[in-house]
């Protein structure tokens, strides 16, 4: 039994994703308290709840705390099976999670899995579909996982209803770890406004902005068509192709922000990417560490990445995951980015 305390490091919920992945990814039996001890409203929210919903039902888990608010949680673990699931938030609340929670474990499956689900698909403080997609599901294919993702609507708070589409193959015994050191060449740079239902010079204004601060122009800006029925929300991405990898950097309009702020906060936050070194953004750098460790663990072998910013989120998934696994990760400072080693313990 692992027994993990929710409110270490940084007391959100990817202590409960990555812990609900690799109890299932090895069998060991979990225990969870302090759930989201370092949030305002502590315990399982809807998102959360449907993560566990949905990791007990993909390995049969016996699991006692499984309701809204709870702060504890005892997750038993079955064999991981195959399948064709759906998997529904209820809320706005983030369906993308819900898909990186279960992913690890379906890569041990013995056929593939087809899963559709629903909620927020462009989320504050969660990776956005267009992330997953272009980002986290290239590296994992280089790693020997196979995946394929497709967008058939956007979810925005507070209307969700977004619409994921993916197919997970299983790769136990193709994960191969390998060195991801440097960047490569710049290959392209473009800006995508996705702003269903609202008034057309909201996404033209962000472009506009983002364009200027940025030194983009002509098709490296780019308004997208909602699909139908979308409801309304604003979500504009930035997305570098490099030879090595793609960072899809991504800000999300909200009332009382101007276009202007929304694009000037984006446009930060790449420039400031740009500037760095390491080959990994703060975001992408946490959430490589889980499936980068399970090929380490499995093939024995080290591997090791850079990292432009080593955040607290990245830290705490480093602690958890060596609880499960016996695996070491080890961080240097390296020069303006970071170091990261991942080898057998």
């Amino acid at each position: 039994m692992v027994e993990i305390d929710g409110s270490t490091g940084e007391g959100g919920g990817q202590i409960l994703r990555t812990s609900l992945a690799l109890s299932m990814c090895t069998g060991q039996a979990l225990t969870l308290a302090n759930i989201r001890a370092g949030r305002a409203k502590p315990g399982l929210m809807r998102q959360h709840l449907t993560c566990v919903h949905a990791a007990a039902e993909i390995c049969g888990a016996e699991v006692d705390g499984a309701e809204l608010n709870s702060q504890s949680l005892r997750f038993v673990p079955g064999p991981v099976r195959a399948g064709n699931y759906r998997f529904n938030v209820g809320t706005a609340g983030s369906c993308t999670l819900v898909l990186q929670s279960v992913w690890p474990a379906l890569l041990m499956a013995d056929a593939p899995s087809h899963l559709q689900l629903s909620g927020g698909t462009h989320n504050p403080m969660a990776p956005p579909f267009h992330f997953l997609e272009r980002s986290y599901a290239p590296l994992l294919r280089r790693l020997g996982a196979k995946a394929e993702l497709t967008l058939h609507r956007l979810g925005f708070y507070p209307a969700g209803g977004g619409e994921i589409e993916a197919t997970i193959w299983p790769a136990a015994e193709q994960l191969q770890p390998f060195d991801l050191l440097e960047r490569g060449a710049a290959l392209e740079g473009f800006a995508e406004c996705f702003a269903p239902a609202l008034h057309p010079s909201v996404a033209q204004r962000e472009l506009e902005q983002l364009g200027a601060a940025l030194d983009w122009s002509g098709d490296q800006l780019r308004e997208v068509p909602s699909r139908q029925n979308e409801g309304p929300g604003n979500a504009l991405l930035a997305t570098l192709v490099h030879e090595n990898l793609c960072e899809v950097f991504t800000a999300i309009g909200d009332r009382g922000i101007s276009a202007e702020q929304v694009a000037q906060r984006l446009a930060s936050e790449v420039q400031q990417y740009q500037a760095d070194e390491g080959a990994l953004g703060p975001h992408l750098a946490d959430q490589w560490a889980l499936p980068l460790a399970l090929a380490v663990w499995q093939r024995q072998r080290a591997a090791s990445y850079s990292c432009t910013e080593l955040t607290l989120h990245a830290t705490t998934n480093f602690e958890t995951i060596e609880r499960f696994l016996p695996v070491k990760f080890t961080t240097l400072a390296a020069g303006s980015g970071w170091h990261v080693g991942v080898r057998p313990a």
